[in-house]
Order: C-alpha cells, then sequence, then structure tokens
C-alpha cells in the first residue's frame, strides 16, 4: 500500500514521512552490518538530526498556523504529490569504529536499528490510531 494514499491531513502527513524515513534508514543500517567484512565498505546512514530539525520546523509552522510547509534540506526533499528523498550520507563515525573494533561498530549498528525500529513503531501506531487503521505498514 502506498503510504500517501491515506493521508489526510497535516499530522498524518508528518508521521508517514516519519515512517518512510525509519524504513528507508533501516535499508542504509541493514547494509552497514551485512557488509561487516568487505575491506572497501564504507559506512553510511541519513542524517536524522537533519531530519527532525525539519519535522520540528513542520511541526511549529503546523502549530502556528495550521499548516504543513516542508522545507528540503541539504539531504532530504520534499516533492511534488507527497514525494519523498533523502540522501545516504557517510558516517564518518561509524567508519572510524569498522577500523578500530568491528565488534563495537556492529552493535553500535544494531542499537541504531533498535532505536530506528522503535521510532518507526511509534510513528506507525500513532497513524493507526489517529486514522483508524488497523494495519498499513507491516
Amino acid at each position: 500500500m502506498n503510504p500517501q494514499s491515506i493521508v489526510t491531513d497535516n499530522i498524518a502527513e508528518l508521521l508517514t514521512k516519519i515512517i518512510e524515513f525509519t524504513k528507508i534508514r533501516q535499508k542504509v543500517l541493514t547494509q552497514n552490518i551485512n557488509n561487516l567484512h568487505n575491506p572497501d565498505f564504507v559506512p553510511k546512514d541519513l542524517s536524522v538530526d537533519e531530519f527532525s530539525e525539519l519535522m520540528n520546523i513542520a511541526i511549529n509552522e503546523h502549530s502556528r498556523n495550521g499548516r504543513l510547509l516542508l522545507r528540503d534540506s541539504k539531504n532530504v526533499k520534499f516533492g511534488a504529490a507527497g514525494s519523498f528523498a533523502v540522501e545516504e550520507i557517510i558516517d564518518t563515525d561509524a567508519e572510524e569504529l569498522l577500523t578500530a573494533n568491528r565488534d563495537v561498530y556492529l552493535e553500535e549498528q544494531i542499537n541504531k536499528l533498535l532505536e530506528n525500529s522503535l521510532n518507526q513503531r511509534i510513528a506507525v501506531e500513532l497513524l493507526r490510531q489517529k486514522q483508524g487503521i488497523l494495519s498499513i505498514f507491516e
């Protein structure tokens, strides 16, 4: 199911963006784990802070003016008809950790996946409650 097809208001659209972001990030973090032993691999991530700041700006705009204003940033782009794109960035901290200690690197990637999964579950549950939908993203 296309998540954008169920968007009916500003808050639902924000929750949908969070769900989409976390799904993309899950794939990136999984690649970081799957390529652990590839000598040429460079770990990547999404700019969580950048995305969070854009969501905060959108929430503030919604609170003040009752409208949704999604702004682009360097690595996050919002397009027409609800389209959304995010660029992967090199995770320099993970890159250093991978070189220094693979076990700690793996633990860090797993922790990021767990946090990301929790964020996704919260957004899905909030969207379900908001729209009375039982299971749209599973």
